[in-house]
């Protein structure tokens, strides 16, 4: 009778779970669940998105995608180290941070409070206020004399009374803490020259020293105020903020998992102890999980689709010829482009020689061939605008070619203007003409011609009743 009621108290809660997170469709075998259906739909159609699709639209857009990422791991693109590597690169950075608590954090603070405490040591704190007269260190006699005989009478002025903080404002040479009056930061042994350090700890507060020589010049010092650092609780915030700023959570993240390996006794890498972290905090946090996954399989979809469309369009020169051979009437032009070249010359010979020096020449080799003819030393014969352009683009073709009313601004130290080309009533006379355009339709074609296939490779099935759901329960 108590495995009886336990079993349906199992089933109760495996049927409850699937209540409420159904699956919504299955791909290939694997199912689906509506919550990673809602987190893909919702990320691609927040605010700001211009182009959203309705829940149905999209069901279509998710299932290649599904297709896509399992035809990649079919071709086990999961397995090559590339991919391995940046997807673990990816999700330890997703993960590192979380890996990290409050607790781990307070003690950071504590041990950055404790080693600054440990720096400072039993002198404490010290704000001193100066004034510099600057000395270069190679400073001939008779400039150190000078310097000299300038900071005795501002020193025999502070003492006859003058205000310290405005004589500092007008005749210091350090600009920074001249502005303040003389005052510099509250500072620990070390921050100073030794001279300055030495004579500024020796002096109690409201203390001036006499005139000090160092590395920088001359000086006169007054100390302002000593103290110990305060107690932890009054810095608190200042160092969980430098914590923060630094990123230091990386550092103690990576302690963490270093002291994990430790733990192991070598039973276990960085890298499985990483895996396991994946798998017990996406268990616990779904929107992690599906960030996760979202990289995993994004990256899987880049390889597999820069090999089978991308890149292979874009290289595929034959496909892409025949391509526009078939759908030419695509690229036609409301208006005649001209194709060809506007340039600029210092000698009128040049005008005919340029133009002999493409003649013969296929369109994509005339840049070369006029770089190596005219412009190959330092003496540059030629300015050029190689292209195919449309009224308006260039006012040297719309006056000459197109025969447009326009002003033509000349090119300094080439006064001689030309064009060579040919006109191209109807459209491009070759697929290189508009490449641009050609590679991006033939990846559209290639895209679809895929996506045809793998609907036809692998099975998937839709709950249409859970999908009414998404974004209702």
């Amino acid at each position: 009778m108590r495995l009886n009621m336990l079993l349906a108290a199992c089933a109760l809660s495996v049927a409850a779970m699937a209540q409420t997170d159904p699956v919504i469709m299955t791909v290939n075998g694997q199912p689906v669940l509506r919550s990673e259906f809602e987190y893909s739909y919702n990320k691609n159609n927040s605010e700001g998105v211009i182009d959203k699709k309705t829940v149905d639209e999209y069901v279509d857009l998710f299932i290649n995608y599904k297709l896509k990422v399992i035809a990649a791991l079919d071709e086990k693109y999961d397995t090559l180290k590339s991919f391995k590597k940046e997807f673990a690169q990816y999700r330890d950075q997703q993960l590192r941070p979380m890996l990290v608590t409050d607790a781990d954090i307070e003690a950071e603070a504590h041990r950055i409070y404790d080693e600054t405490v440990k720096r400072i040591g039993p002198d404490g704190l010290v704000q001193a206020s100066h004034i510099l007269l600057r000395l270069n260190q190679q400073a001939p006699d008779s400039e150190v004399a000078a310097a000299k005989v300038r900071i005795d009478s501002i020193y025999k002025a502070l003492k006859a009374g003058a205000d310290f903080a405005e004589l500092a404002k007008k005749v210091s040479e350090d600009p920074g803490s001249a502005r303040q009056g003389g005052l510099l930061p509250f500072v620990q042994r070390g921050q100073f020259v030794k001279e300055f350090e030495d004579v500024a700890f020796s002096l109690q507060p409201g203390q001036m020293s006499d005139v000090v020589q160092t590395a920088y010049g001359f000086h006169i010092i007054k100390v302002m105020e000593k103290k110990m650092l305060e107690p932890f609780e009054f810095h608190h915030d200042n160092i969980i903020r430098f914590i923060e700023q630094r990123n230091l959570r990386d550092r103690i993240a990576e302690q963490k998992v270093d002291e994990l390996v430790k733990a192991s006794n070598g039973t276990k890498t960085k890298e499985q102890i990483m895996d396991e972290k994946a798998d017990e905090l996406s268990a616990k946090d779904m929107e992690l999980k599906y960030l996760i996954q979202e990289y995993h399989d994004g990256l899987l979809l880049y390889e597999i689709s820069n090999k089978l469309v991308w890149d292979k369009a874009a290289k595929d020169d034959s496909g892409l010829a025949n391509f526009f051979k078939k759908n030419k009437k695509r690229y036609e032009w409301d208006e005649p482009r001209f194709k060809g070249m506007a340039f600029h010359v210092k000698d009128e010979a040049d005008v005919q020689a340029v133009k002999d020096c493409v003649k013969k020449l296929p369109f994509d080799k005339w840049a070369e061939k006029l770089r190596s003819t005219f412009n190959n030393d330092s003496v540059l014969r030629i300015r050029v605008e190689k292209g195919i352009f449309k009224k308006g683009d260039n006012a040297l073709v719309d006056s000459i070619i197109f025969k447009k009313d326009t002003t033509v601004t000349k090119v300094k130290d080439y006064p001689i203007d030309g064009v060579y080309g040919k006109v191209l009533k109807k459209r491009p006379e070759d697929y290189t003409d508009v490449r641009g355009l050609v590679v991006a339709d033939y990846q559209e074609a290639l895209e679809k011609e895929w996506v045809a296939e793998l609907r036809k490779k692998y099975l998937f099935t839709v709950n249409k009743e859970v999908l009414e759901t998404v974004n209702k329960h």
